[in-house]
């Protein structure tokens, strides 16, 4: 995996190649100390990956961004966050650009942090993904049918659907995607939805005044006990689990806890599923967005074994094709769609459930 590491910082360059270069499947191929330098290097190096600061000289990481994903087969972007409100606002704007990813920065002073790891299993996630959506799109044939296991319109998927609750799981590559999807659900439906993105907590914070400013939707990050309302989507607030439970009354309650200590992610999208398998049945809806790994999996295996439906998103629509595979390999997905059909979709059952 070819890597370019670009940080005005040359401690942090020098942090971040030490890292990288730890692992035998990565290799630094060249550094950059601002954005255009970076664009340059981007052009000629070919990179798979480029690891990219925010804050930089010259020009800045979201210019940077916006002339590298540009490029002839472009490299996937990583960007290196600050976990401050600035810098959480930025990473957004950033991943609604093009960036597949975002890693918060450890603190000046601190080295590395624990982000090691976590940087190392981004890059080759992003990147490995990369790489295969460029042998998609070299072959027509396969860029029209990869990661489709059957392509009903709209129309006749929501027929069959008649959701009283949304919960929708996305991790890597998910936000962008995640605003196109509330967007179709145009102020008026009446379901409460729940979103669980893998981001630490100020991400998913700044995230949610976002989505409320771009979808001019009733938008909440989920603090403390919490009952659902329908028509308000909610927002699982990263670093702990969000669960689901009928009140005495029959109302959906949120409550947040870093139960189950063993789940990798938090918020987790097993965590999430299973609850509302647990709490609507039948009625509960799951969309499962881009993203590695397989969080999601057996919680969407919940919900269907409870009567409820579950849609993916497809493979050569997704930054990371892992957490929909997990779903797609267990073949419990109702339809695997790009974004465009998944928005159709919730467009129809938005319009469907204000009647």
């Amino acid at each position: 995996m070819r890597i370019l590491i670009v940080d005005d910082s040359k401690f942090m360059r020098s942090a971040l190649k030490r890292v990288l270069q730890a692992d035998p499947k990565i290799t630094v191929v060249g550094e950059a100390q601002d954005g255009r330098e970076a664009i340059k290097q981007a052009r000629t190096l070919k990179p798979d990956v480029v690891t990219l600061d925010v804050e930089m000289p010259v020009l800045d990481g979201i210019g940077a961004l916006e002339e590298i994903v540009k490029l002839p087969d472009a490299p996937a972007v990583l960007m290196c966050s600050s976990l401050t409100a600035e810098g959480s606002d930025a990473a957004l704007r950033a991943l609604a650009a093009g960036a597949a990813d975002v890693i918060a920065k450890a603190p000046p002073g601190s080295g590395m942090g624990n982000m090691g790891p976590e940087l190392i299993e981004k890059v080759l996630a992003i990147g490995q993904s990369a790489r295969r959506r460029r042998t998609l799109k070299a072959s027509s044939t396969q860029a029209a049918t990869a990661g489709s296991i059957k392509r009903p319109d709209s129309a006749s998927i929501w027929r069959d659907l008649k959701p009283t609750l949304l919960v929708i799981g996305s991790s890597t590559g998910g936000p962008p995607v995640l605003e196109q999807l509330l967007m179709a659900l145009k102020p008026g439906f009446r379901m409460p939805v729940v979103v669980a993105q893998h981001m630490p907590r100020p991400f998913t914070e700044r995230m949610s005044s976002r989505l409320r400013e771009v979808t001019g939707l009733d938008v909440r990050h989920v603090e403390g006990r919490t009952t659902c309302e329908r028509g308000v989507v909610y927002i699982a607030p990263g670093g702990t689990h969000t669960h689901m439970k009928r009140s005495p009354a029959g109302s959906i309650i949120l409550t947040t806890s870093d139960e189950p200590v063993e789940h990798l992610y938090k918020p987790s999208v097993d965590v999430l599923f299973s609850g509302a398998a647990k709490v609507a049945g039948s009625g509960a809806l799951g969309i499962m967005l881009t993203g590695m790994g397989r969080d999601g999996a057996d919680g969407a295996e919940e919900m269907v074994k409870a009567g409820g439906s579950v849609l993916t998103q497809s493979e050569a629509s997704c930054v990371v094709y892992g957490m929909p595979k997990a779903v797609d390999d267990l073949g419990i997905s109702s339809a695997s769609l790009d974004p465009s059909g998944l928005a159709d979709t919730l467009g129809a059952i938005g319009l469907r459930s204000a009647a």
